[in-house]
């Protein structure tokens, strides 16, 4: 049975609140590894790559570039076997 892992913003330092969206680094349907960078997002100091807390096959959620996203947004899944 096929299992959804949610794939939320990160808190990257303890002053995150929110990050800014920049791109996908793995185009929707693809198969990924878990610790694989899957998008990139930035804080009003660094940008940061974020890996995919799980295997399995990422579904985009509804993130877009340049969009500001507060930590704990779900914004894709992966699908686990």
């Amino acid at each position: 049975m096929t299992q959804k892992v949610p794939v939320n913003v990160p808190k990257l330092t303890m002053a995150t609140t929110e990050v800014t969206f920049l791109e996908w680094l793995v185009p929707d349907g693809t198969a990924v590894t878990e610790e694989e960078p899957i998008y990139v997002v930035a804080t009003d100091k660094v940008e940061n790559e974020v890996n995919a807390p799980a295997s399995g096959i990422l579904r985009h959620g509804t993130a877009e570039p340049e969009e500001v996203y507060p930590v704990g947004t779900q914004i894709a899944t992966i699908e686990t076997a």
